[in-house]
């Protein structure tokens, strides 16, 4: 374990949780307790509690506006939050000095919503951003650590001087989750890294983000409402609903529950259809 963080049961995420967690010891990369966030008037999150382990990869499903991203870029610190508290690597992000809350960034990556690479730089330059932000590294070296990444993601070395513009979606998304990769973090969160993909595409990018973390034993925050996703690569799952975490599970545990939209979500037919074609 490294500095700073902390050990968790699943003593946070109350009543929902059906994976039998707390019969284990595990280490939780982050815990949100009593996360509470608003927009004016209208709750979007209200008390909610979630533990993300090290080295599984949590699928974060639920209803279209339910909240999820927003919890996600809550945890990032790019909305604020009204009550509650968050912690990564065993740090409080509220009392994290400004150094302190460097060195975490420095220790996660991000792949947001359709890729947002920036449109005016190449795809090198996009890669080498964090690296710019976060390190003192020569362009040499930055260019080399460049095409390590693309490499590590399945992009060709002369994907690294083409425009954004000028890729395919599948090649967006594995070039930000190049950058995601960048300061070889030990948290990354994929915020719907499927969209957009054909199935071919979508199984390829779930295959090389589980490849991924078997390899550099990442730790994987996935919003998706991909269920082939959800139940080829993820350890676990949260359902997000009625402003809370309704339930946490593996995706056979899902099956079980009978909250009507975890039910209708997980065991209508095309969640059943899926599990079929698994079995044959």
């Amino acid at each position: 374990m490294r500095e700073g963080e902390g050990e968790g049961e699943g003593e946070g995420e109350g009543e929902g949780q059906v994976s039998g967690v707390g019969e284990e010891r595990k280490i939780a990369v982050l815990k949100a307790r009593g996360v509470t966030v608003g927009f004016g008037e209208t709750l979007i999150l209200e008390n909610l509690d979630l533990d993300v382990y090290r080295s599984e990869i949590l699928g974060f499903v639920g209803g279209s506006g339910t909240g999820k991203s927003v919890l996600m870029r809550t945890i990032l610190g790019l909305v604020e939050k009204r009550a509650g508290k968050i912690e990564v690597f065993g740090d409080d992000l509220d009392t994290a000095t400004a150094d302190e809350r460097a060195a975490i960034e420095r220790r996660w990556g991000v792949l947001f919503q359709q890729g947002a690479l920036f449109s005016s730089l190449n795809v090198r330059q996009n890669i080498q951003v964090p690296m710019r932000e976060h390190m003192n590294m020569s362009q040499r070296l930055m260019d080399e650590m460049a095409l390590l990444k693309l490499e590590m993601v399945g992009l060709p070395r002369d994907s690294a001087e083409k425009a954004p513009s000028e890729l395919s979606g599948g090649m967006i998304k594995r070039a930000s989750l190049a950058r995601a990769l960048a300061l070889d973090p030990d948290l990354v969160f994929l915020d719907e890294p499927t969209s957009g993909l054909d199935p071919i595409g979508a199984a390829a990018f779930d295959d090389l983000i589980e490849r991924l973390r078997d390899a550099l034993g990442l730790t994987v925050y996935m919003v998706t409402h991909d269920l082939d996703s959800l139940h080829s690569i993820c350890d676990r799952i949260a359902v997000l609903g009625e402003r809370r975490v309704l339930v946490t599970g593996t995706f056979d545990e899902m099956m079980q529950v009978d909250q009507p939209w975890v039910k209708s979500y997980f065991r209508g037919e095309r969640a059943l259809r899926r599990v079929e074609q698994d079995e044959v």
